[in-house]
């Protein structure tokens, strides 16, 4: 029989309704003769409840116990999807990732999926079980702690579980019904697409779509597991087909630009006056990157004389305060004249496979900000994507130009 893997999200499964809401879907598939594993994250706003009583137990607590403490969200959702299967009548017990096992690094609270066993998947589906699995969650093999994936990790369980198994697709489900063109709540005209490429999906997770987690879809691209987003919204016998993730050879007309993205979560910060020199560089982002804070845009202007350079570059707006304080205390190795800084900007993004034998698509898109008056501070571009750095006031305005610029609209 073919596998399937249906990945349930936070608002998905908020209460006790929509988890009987969920079974419905579930069921659905079991008709259809697909061997089904699901994978649930907590109900929504439990892990916030779960992180907040860790706190309160001690500001500077321990990571494992961290991960024993808010890993038990997970367990009570998939407990209860179980539960509502079996009570319709559907053959189903629940799996904690250390039951499996899916094996983890021991980066507790950010760790990284090393193999998953599915001998015991494997059995449950041939009892005639539907395997009801906790996502966000492994074991660390040497210490069998629980170990916890980081925030949209259940995303990265369903994804490596369905290479696992072998499942024909991963569907994840959440409340958009797809990923559209852009986020309709900036552009009323945005459309859902039917397809798009992992790389495209990939560069929009990474700059900004919240729909799906980055790990999750880098897994998919490299065990080539073609990912559906759909709607556990829609009335589980009229679901809609969704958004497919899948490779580019599967995609018959493709635009050359698929979709905008943009990034409030972006700052900026200006060197003035470094020092033109070998190894300059490694000493302003050696620092950083020993703080693990991640460095996007770079831009580096040379001074007339050649003597110094200005150095432009972007953060995490949550590690602007922490990149500064960095940097200053390296003033003296530096050798910098002073440090600018502003938090409100944003990075818009165009992002599109069909960049790669087309011309000119980023030259267009500069021209008309400039003609909508909008100054570009920074410019980064990829084989399959563009990204500027403007001021956030402009974020709607830029994004709506763009959008309107490639024909999304018509899309």
């Amino acid at each position: 029989m073919p596998r399937l893997v249906m990945k349930f999200g936070g608002t998905s499964v908020a209460n006790v309704d929509r988890i009987r809401n969920v079974a419905r879907h579930v069921a659905r598939e079991v008709a259809a003769g697909y061997e089904v594993a699901v994978v649930v994250s907590a109900m929504s706003g439990k892990t916030n409840e779960l992180v907040g009583w860790v706190k309160d137990a001690d500001p500077l607590y321990g990571a494992a116990e961290y991960d024993t403490v808010v890993a038990s969200g997970e367990q009570v959702t998939s407990g209860l999807l179980a539960i509502a299967l079996n009570k319709d009548g559907i053959k189903a017990r629940s799996w904690q990732g250390w039951q499996i096992p899916i094996h983890t690094s021991e980066a507790h609270g950010s760790a990284r999926i090393e193999g998953i066993d599915p001998k015991n998947l494997d059995a449950g589906f041939a009892r005639g079980e539907v395997a009801v699995i906790a996502g966000f969650q492994g074991v660390h093999a040497e210490t069998g702690r629980i170990a916890t994936l980081g925030r949209g990790g259940s995303d990265t369980s369903a994804v490596a579980i369905a290479a696992a198994i072998g499942a024909e697709r991963c569907d994840i489900y959440t409340d958009v019904d797809g990923v559209y063109t852009t986020d309709p709540r900036v552009v009323p005209k945005a459309k859902r697409m039917e397809r798009v490429t992992f790389e495209e999906m990939l560069e929009m997770a990474s700059l900004g779509a919240k729909v799906l987690q980055v790990r999750s879809v880098e897994l998919a691209m490299v065990h080539r597991v073609p990912t559906t987003v759909r709607s556990s919204f829609d009335p589980p016998d009229a679901a809609r087909p969704g958004t497919l993730i899948c490779d580019e050879d599967q995609i018959v007309e493709q635009q050359i630009i698929t979709g905008i993205a943009f990034s409030k979560d972006e700052a900026q910060i200006t060197l003035r006056a470094v020092k033109d020199s070998p190894g300059i560089a490694a000493a302003i982002f050696g620092p950083l990157a020993d703080a693990n804070i991640n460095v996007d845009m770079i831009i580096q202007t040379v001074s007339g004389d050649q003597s110094t350079t200005d150095m432009t570059f972007t953060v995490p707006a949550a590690d602007y305060e922490r990149s500064r304080a960095i940097l200053d205390a390296q003033r003296d190795t530096i050798q910098f004249g002073q440090i600018e800084g502003a938090t409100d900007v944003v990075k818009v993004s165009a992002i599109g496979v069909g960049m790669r034998s087309h011309a000119g698509v980023a030259a267009k898109a500069f021209r008309a900000l400039a003609q909508k008056g909008i100054n570009i501070r920074a410019i980064t571009t990829s084989e399959i994507k563009f990204s500027v750095l403007i001021d956030a006031a402009y974020t709607e305005l830029a994004v709506r130009t763009l959008h309107s610029l490639y024909g999304l609209d018509q899309a």
